[in-house]
């Protein structure tokens, strides 16, 4: 971050930026443990192999439903309100879902992933939080470095994994241990935030565009579209990479050595991706995503040895990465202050409400679209095509269009 310029505004962002980043790493460790074990859990505890996943459906269902009610709660209480109230949910989640693994509750268990959604939601806003008190030039370069702080996520989560998994005669139920023990550290980070509550808006004061206008307008509708689909498709193939590694002869530990490497891959970008957005602009950094996207299909379609896992999840990785942080950069920068909570909530709601979908139909497509576990792996990656389609056919039209729509 040295090669910034930092005005006063600058120096606070870069304060903020920090605690960011250590609450990203920290707290976010808990996603890439639910997400190892969720779908191994679930395929042990539900009646139906179909419904393997739905764990991580209710995980983001849970997010896709607090997105709203988080962004009005910021927008009036400020961030730190609004994070705290994350991590609290996500000790609640890991607290229920471990006592669902004690009783042998499928339902229990679901209960528990649906709060874990309401951090999950919480830590989407993180990147929103790092733009806040930034100036125009070190946005993109703040969202970033803070989504750049999951890469100690990336290695805490998985070895968490490791280290639990099997450290209680109910398997996962030290996973979920730890979770409540990361989410009552992680939230103390939070005091060290800096920016200030949103100014209560006088009573003449413009209130912005309605939803319906802000998704009217072009360079929002394609953020979106593209933010989902980017987010969607990475849920979609990560939710199935453990039940298909290990469907395929492989261990859970190796399982979690792919997962790990996919979310190394998907933040260890960020310490230069805002700079190829302040480069060459986020539209095009947003259609490379999508070509990594459709790279990562190609190659888990090429076979399903332990180095096309690794491989294909490391491009899955990159591509989330550079799809939806240029997602994100073009949304923040195409709607007004008075629009901050409208937008962002509006974003995270749809964006969450399309993993949901992805995370249902992963389960499905894995263990229910054939015989074997090669098979459902086949299905799920040939499942990205149309929606990846859609997402560069709204890049390529707002290109088309640029003039006109600027």
């Amino acid at each position: 971050m040295s090669d910034v310029t930092l005005s006063p505004d600058d120096r606070v962002a870069r304060r903020n930026v920090l605690v960011l980043v250590a609450a990203q790493a920290v707290l976010g460790a808990q996603m890439t443990v639910v997400f190892v074990v969720g779908g191994l859990a679930g395929q042990s505890l539900a009646a139906n192999p179909c419904w393997a996943t739905l764990p991580i459906s209710f995980i983001v269902l849970g997010s896709m439903l607090a997105a709203q009610p988080l962004a009005w709660l910021m927008q009036r209480a400020g961030r730190r309100a609004g994070f705290l109230t994350g991590a609290a949910a996500g000790a609640a989640g890991a607290a229920i879902g471990a006592l669902g693994l004690v009783q042998d509750s499928f339902v229990i268990f679901l209960a528990g992933s649906l709060l874990t959604g309401i951090y999950m939601s919480a830590q989407g806003f993180y990147r929103f939080a790092a733009a806040d008190t930034a100036s125009e030039s070190y946005r993109p370069k703040a969202i970033s470095y803070v989504m750049a702080g999951g890469l100690a996520a990336a290695i805490i989560g998985p070895q968490i994994v490791k280290l639990t998994a099997e450290a209680y005669v109910i398997p996962f139920l030290g996973s979920y241990l730890a979770v409540i023990a990361l989410n009552l550290a992680g939230a103390l980070l939070f005091f060290g935030l800096d920016i200030p509550r949103p100014p209560v808006p006088e009573a003449d004061a413009p209130c912005g565009r309605s939803r319906r206008e802000l998704l009217a307008t072009p360079r929002i509708a394609v953020a979106v579209i593209c933010g989902m689909v980017s987010y969607a498709l990475m849920n979609l193939v990560m939710t199935s990479t453990p039940l298909a590694v290990v469907g395929c002869g492989f261990t859970t530990g190796r399982a979690a050595d792919v997962v790990t490497g996919h979310v190394l891959a998907m933040y260890a970008p960020s310490f230069f991706t805002g700079h190829l957005i302040a480069r060459f602009g986020a539209t095009r950094i947003v259609a490379a995503g999508l070509v990594l996207l459709g790279a990562a299909g190609g190659v888990a379609l090429a076979g399903v040895e332990l180095v096309n896992f690794f491989a294909a999840l490391v491009l899955l990785g990159l591509g989330w990465n550079f799809g939806f942080i240029g997602a994100t950069t073009m949304l923040a920068a195409a709607h007004r202050p008075e629009e901050r909570g409208r937008v962002q909530g509006m974003n995270d709601a749809l964006v969450f409400g399309c993993v949901t979908i992805a995370s249902l139909s992963s389960g499905g497509l894995m263990n229910c679209a054939g015989g074997t576990a090669q098979e459902g792996w086949t299905a799920v990656n040939i499942a990205m095509l149309p929606f990846l389609t859609l997402a560069g056919g709204a890049l390529v039209w707002l290109w088309m269009n640029r003039g006109r729509t600027a």
